[in-house]
């Protein structure tokens, strides 16, 4: 079967909203589930078309139809409310802040250099594969390839993520709050309920960036195996949910020795941009690594759908809401 990417957006809008009937088994990854439940085939170039349709709409907002009723706005729309707080998660990207760290230092990088939207509602990354746009978006299909646990991902047409391991410390000086990691968190899950992934699915991964990312001062986890368990949370603001064991001591830690790094030899790796867009695209080693504390493996693959983790409450309200007029789809992501 030719990817989405060869037969157009056009073939592509009757394609992506099949009714997906029954449910996942447990012994299939959600990316290899839909891979196989959208575009049939389940191949690395497959999965990779399949991120690409998920992150790209995550971001941008809605842009294949039809769909199965579905609103996403899309992390970068502007004006939009959280909780009855205002969220503008644009600035983040368009260099208007300076929230990128780079060498330890807050830096402003536009990460919409290459197109903007405009690429994205291609199937593209970028207009370019040399912009800060291209590393961005594609270390995100790459690190939610891994989070979905695609098997085919790291075979031709479909790379291993090449980004910083460490999520903390590329968004250390992002200072997002609760209802800025809420509002990312509930576009994800939007994005996957409106190609048609079911509501389980939908709330495992909601439960599981929720407790990955949005918990202060959490454990070190393993989201890349083959980088093992680093420092992930992204939510340090005072209104962040605290983790139920709470390891503040090593993000501190993790921030003295970046310090540490900045003012001697200037050997610290350079991170640029929500989930990494580094221009080289190497890999390099977080400063929390996985010294002390208890360390846990990302639960959305397998078997178990992270039964104990506590997704935010929004997204529950979003997605039922949208699921009750979702036209008698089977949603799941």
């Amino acid at each position: 079967m030719r990817s989405f990417r060869q037969i157009g957006l056009a073939a592509i809008a009757a394609l992506v909203v099949p009714n997906v009937n029954g449910q996942r088994p447990s012994n299939t990854s959600i990316c290899d589930y839909y891979t196989t439940a959208l575009l049939m085939n389940n191949t690395a170039e497959n999965q990779m078309t399949l991120l690409t349709l998920v992150v790209n709409t995550a971001v941008i907002g809605n842009y294949t139809k039809p769909n199965v009723g579905i609103m996403v706005p899309g992390i970068l729309a502007q004006g939009q409310m959280q909780e009855g707080m205002p969220v503008d998660l644009l600035q983040y990207f368009n260099g208007s802040l300076k929230s990128t760290n780079q060498n330890g230092v807050a830096s402003s990088v536009n990460f919409l250099d290459d197109g903007g939207a405009a690429p994205l509602m291609l199937n593209k990354p970028a207009n370019t594969n040399t912009s800060a746009q291209y590393f961005l978006l594609t270390h995100l299909y790459q690190y939610f390839g891994t989070l979905l646990g695609c098997s085919m991902q790291g075979m031709a047409g479909f790379n291993t993520y090449q980004g910083e391991p460490s999520q903390y410390q590329v968004h250390k000086f992002m200072n997002l709050t609760k209802y800025e990691m809420d509002y990312f968190i509930t576009q994800v899950g939007l994005s996957a309920a409106s190609f048609g992934v079911a509501t389980d699915d939908v709330m495992a991964v909601g439960m599981a960036l929720n407790d990955t990312f949005n918990q202060r001062c959490s454990a070190p986890t393993a989201v890349i195996p083959a980088q093992g368990a680093q420092l992930q949370a992204i939510c340090q603001a005072p209104d962040c949910a605290l983790a139920t064991s709470p390891v503040c001591d090593q993000y501190s830690v993790a921030a003295t020795m970046s310090e540490s790094m900045m003012s001697g030899s200037g050997m610290a790796s350079a991170t640029s941009g929500m989930m990494s867009a580094t221009g080289s695209g190497a890999t390099a080693t977080g400063a929390g690594g996985s010294a002390g504390g208890a360390s846990a493996t990302v639960p959305v693959s397998g078997t178990s759908a992270g039964n104990a983790l506590s997704v935010p409450s929004v997204v529950w309200a979003l997605l039922t809401t949208a699921f009750a007029g979702a036209l008698g789809f089977a949603l799941v992501f």
